[in-house]
C-alpha cells in the first residue's frame, strides 16, 4: 500500500512545483495583451458612439461649418467601417490603418471643438458643455487604454524573453512569439509640443 501512494506523492510535488515557477505566466500574459487591446477597442467604440450627438449638437449652431463638420462624420463613417476582430493585433499592416483611421477622427474631432470656439452660445449651451465633457473624458481613457496595452505588451515580451519564461516557451507554448505590436503615434510631428498662441 505504501509503494502505490509514493507516484501519487510525486505526482502531487511535482505538480505544486510547477505552479509555483511560472509556468502559467505566459498564456496569462497573452491574454492579458488581447484584453488590453480589448479595451482600447472599447473606448473607440465609446467615442465613435458620442460623436453623432456631439455632431447633431453643434450642427444646430453652426450649420456654416458643414465642412468641418463632414470631415468628422466621414472620418468616424471610416473607422466604423473598418473589420475590428482579435486577429487586428496580429497583423501590423490592418493595426496601422486601424490606428490611422483613429487618428484622422482625432484630427477631425480637433477641428470641430476649433470650430465651436467661434460661437459662444453654442459654448454655453448645456447639452454641447456635457458632451464635450463626455468626449474630452473619452480621449483620455483612450490614452489610458493605449498606455495600459503598452505595458501588457511589455510584460508579455519580458516574459517571453527572460528566465524561466524562456523555459516555458520552448518547451510548453513555441506557438507564442514576441509582439511587435506596440502603440505609435501616428499624427505628423507627434513628438512635437503645440503651439499655443492668444
Amino acid at each position: 500500500m505504501r509503494q502505490s501512494l509514493i507516484p501519487q506523492f510525486l505526482m502531487i510535488g511535482a505538480l505544486l512545483l510547477l505552479s509555483g515557477c511560472g509556468v502559467n505566466n505566459l498564456p496569462t500574459l497573452d491574454e492579458g495583451v488581447k484584453a488590453a487591446w480589448s479595451q482600447v477597442q472599447n473606448q473607440y467604440q465609446r467615442r465613435a458612439d458620442l460623436i453623432p450627438n456631439l455632431v447633431a449638437t453643434v450642427k444646430g449652431y453652426a450649420a456654416q461649418e458643414r465642412e468641418t463638420l463632414l470631415a468628422v462624420t466621414e472620418a468616424r463613417a471610416k473607422v466604423g467601417s473598418m473589420q475590428v476582430d482579435p486577429s487586428l493585433i496580429d497583423d501590423p499592416a490592418r493595426l496601422q490603418q486601424f490606428e490611422q483611421a483613429q487618428s484622422k477622427l482625432s484630427g477631425a474631432l480637433s477641428r470641430l471643438m476649433v470650430v465651436v470656439e467661434k460661437y459662444p452660445d453654442l459654448k454655453s449651451n448645456q447639452n454641447f458643455l456635457a458632451l464635450q465633457s463626455q468626449l474630452e473624458g473619452t480621449e483620455n481613457r483612450i490614452s489610458i487604454a493605449r498606455r495600459d496595452y503598452i505595458n501588457s505588451i511589455a510584460g508579455y515580451n519580458t516574459e517571453l524573453r527572460t528566465y524561466p519564461g524562456k523555459l516555458w516557451h520552448g518547451w510548453l507554448y513555441p506557438e507564442l512569439t514576441i509582439r511587435q505590436d506596440y502603440y505609435e503615434a501616428t499624427a505628423a510631428a507627434a513628438d512635437q509640443p503645440p503651439a499655443v498662441t492668444f
